[in-house]
């Protein structure tokens, strides 16, 4: 990848329409899904991002047949050659979500020898629940070496999660789909992209009843059929539009999302006195006052989600008065305020808690991305402050956003790349 470093020349309210692609979340768990179909199928709406690319990728060295369309957002997937379990570190070491392999392939031929995940660096994303779940499937694992081993036929289990995990019961959904017998997962965390899981695998004759709920129950098939299906529209990065349309006290139309699955930050921009009106599949943010100060604590949804915490702290810190944040979820996403002290921000951070003191305005300066939504927070950032701001390591941000400085610009952003 050629060495750049964003450049975004803020003040500039945006304006206009924009439209949202397919949910990164929800497309890095289908994906792996399709391992457990005994016939080809076909997934829509996938967005142009890294995390597909290196799916597609790993899919491939695992000998499935894959057909991979990004002009077309479509990938059509036949696993009917795979005969390998194996996914070494240097493919999974470059996205978190190569965990949902373990399940996939546990689920697909009862074993697995998969790496590491790697990803960004936002905090411990401990493991623990995703291998309680596996063994009380029956299977046995070991990890070690960078690598997690396990095998073992699957036998349907209930399952109580100690706390809720999202990676956690994707994971299990994908082992219990083609277990013998039944599975209830108990504490289930309820996300969106894991209604969509469930919606695909029962696309494909799987029997998944209760996703979105905090119980769901899996009857395990023989066979799943092929089928063509279409992921859902990215929570987060309508989420990140709607902040960056609000933080430049813009007007902007988003298309092609779902407004339920907005709610919790919706709560917080009507809060601080932003106009939030929607309809089935469109959401309209206008922001001509100064904002107002708020409180956030991140929680697994519907609460607010830590996804968008970080750019939603950019927007606060030049809100009137204190807003405090706390983050519940991973410990170091406080990462990206240090960057933006730079920027004239002014925040304090103790242990999980950051408190954000609201300046009048912020200020151009070079700074550095450390993580994927770090990134999107710093490109809001940008967008508000006067001057110019330098982002580097803007890498990050192709993870999960596509084609993000060509929907800003057709907002009004002035950003572009710049080559080091």
């Amino acid at each position: 990848m050629d060495q750049y470093k964003l450049l975004i020349t803020g003040g500039r309210p945006l304006r206009g329409e924009t439209t949202v692609y397919g949910g990164k979340n929800t497309s890095v768990a289908v994906i792996p899904a399709a391992l457990l179909c005994d016939e080809p199928c076909v997934v829509e709406n996938l967005p142009n991002i890294e995390d597909v690319r290196v799916m597609h990728e790993m899919l491939l060295h695992l000998g499935a047949k894959v057909e991979y369309e990004p002009e077309n957002r479509r990938m059509t997937i036949d696993p009917r050659p795979v005969q390998s379990c194996n996914v070494p570190y240097k493919f999974t070491q470059r996205m978190r979500a190569s965990y949902y392999l373990w399940g996939a392939l546990l689920g697909r031929a009862g074993a697995c020898e998969v790496g590491y995940p790697g990803g960004c660096a936002i905090g411990n994303r401990p493991f623990e629940q995703h291998i309680k779940g596996f063994r009380a499937l029956g299977a046995q694992v070991e990890d070690y070496g960078g690598m997690i081993y396990a095998r073992g036929a699957m036998q349907g289990a209930d399952i109580f999660f100690d706390r809720i995990t999202v990676g956690g019961t994707i994971n299990v959904m994908l082992a219990a789909a083609k277990a013998n017998g039944n599975t209830t997962i108990h504490n289930a965390a309820r996300e969106p992209h894991i209604v969509d899981l469930a919606n695909f695998l029962n696309s494909m004759g799987g029997r998944v009843r209760g996703a979105g709920t905090d119980t769901i129950r899996i009857r395990g098939v023989q066979y799943m059929h092929g089928s063509r299906y279409s992921v859902i529209p990215d929570q987060i990065e309508t989420g990140t539009l709607m902040i960056a349309a609000a933080a430049t006290h813009g007007d902007v139309t988003i298309r092609g999302c779902i407004p339920t699955h907005m709610e919790a930050l919706t709560a917080k921009l009507l809060e601080m006195g932003v106009q939030v009106t929607d309809t089935d599949d469109t959401i309209r943010v206008r922001s001509e006052r100064p904002h107002r100060a708020v409180n956030i604590k991140t929680q697994e949804y519907p609460g607010f989600p830590t996804d968008l915490q970080q750019p939603m702290s950019a927007m606060l810190t030049c809100a009137q008065g204190d807003s405090l944040i706390i983050e519940t979820i991973y410990e170091n996403r406080f990462k990206h305020l240090m960057e933006m002290q730079r920027m004239g921000a002014k925040v304090r951070i103790v242990e999980q808690t950051a408190i954000i003191e609201g300046v009048g305005s912020i200020f151009g300066a070079p700074i550095t991305a450390t993580d994927l939504r770090a990134g999107a927070a710093l490109v809001v950032a940008g967008l508000m402050a006067k001057g110019t701001t330098e982002i580097y390591e803007p890498g990050y941000i192709e993870r999960g956003y596509e084609n993000i400085e060509e929907k800003l610009r057709g907002l009004g952003a002035d950003i572009r790349r710049e080559s080091l």
